[in-house]
């Protein structure tokens, strides 16, 4: 019985890493799409993409987090419904 538990867990584990993996490369494909242009004209990010970077990171966490509270909270609501039936 252990055994499973600890399978479980660690699917678990691999699942959460695959998602952040995806969130990750979500978030800077979009984030690089809209906030640094195609040609590059200096080798640094400029004050003005750097800012744009900053606040895009912070929209996507944002929304992330929220999907994720709001996900929990049907996920919740699923399980009371099914423990009445």
């Amino acid at each position: 019985m252990a055994q499973l538990e600890q399978q479980k867990l660690q699917l678990i584990q691999e699942l959460e890493i695959e998602m952040m993996a995806d969130m990750y490369n979500r978030l800077t494909n979009v984030c690089h799409k809209k906030c640094i242009p195609p040609v590059y004209n200096d080798s640094e990010i400029a004050k003005g993409e750097a800012v744009c970077l900053d606040r895009c990171v912070a929209k996507f966490l944002d929304i992330h987090e929220r999907i994720g509270k709001k996900l929990g909270q049907l996920s919740m609501q699923d399980e009371e419904l099914l423990k009445k039936k």
